[in-house]
């Protein structure tokens, strides 16, 4: 019996989600897909004018930063950007963000290498997908 609860608890634990594993897959661009409002309400994204661009060093800082995708690989951007820490707190991946305007923080939920979900503090969920630039053969 002891040799059969051992394996149930390694199993339970190797399967449960590691936030330290969503780190590496925050660095890149991300478009909203849809947001899950606090009271169940859903709205859906199916053309979005702007992408979030998140940027982490290896020291857990860095930035977002919106951008307006243009085509093969272009980018217009303006020159806010809102700084950015990683921390894991009570088995959470936390971004906290700041501007000189304001503070807040989201938890991540969810990070792949192809979709990215996070909480807020009004506790509205918001789906990104990994972005796809477009591309066009311009000659």
């Amino acid at each position: 019996m002891r040799k059969y609860s051992f394996i149930l608890i390694i199993l339970v634990f190797s399967c449960s989600n590691n936030p330290e594993t969503y780190i590496e897959h925050l660095n890149g661009y991300w478009e909203i897909e849809e947001v899950t409002l606090a009271n169940g309400t859903k709205k859906q994204y199916q053309f979005n004018e702007t992408i979030d661009y998140i940027s982490i060093n290896d020291s857990l800082q860095g930035f977002r930063k919106k951008l307006k995708p243009g085509i093969n690989d272009t980018y217009f951007a303006s020159g806010d950007a809102e700084k950015l820490i990683v921390k894991i707190e009570n088995d959470s991946l936390n971004l906290y963000y700041s501007t000189p305007y304001a503070k807040w923080k989201e938890t991540v939920l969810e990070a792949s290498e192809t979709h990215l979900k996070v909480s807020n503090s009004d506790n509205n969920i918001y789906l990104y997908k990994r972005y796809t630039p477009i591309h066009l053969d311009v000659e």
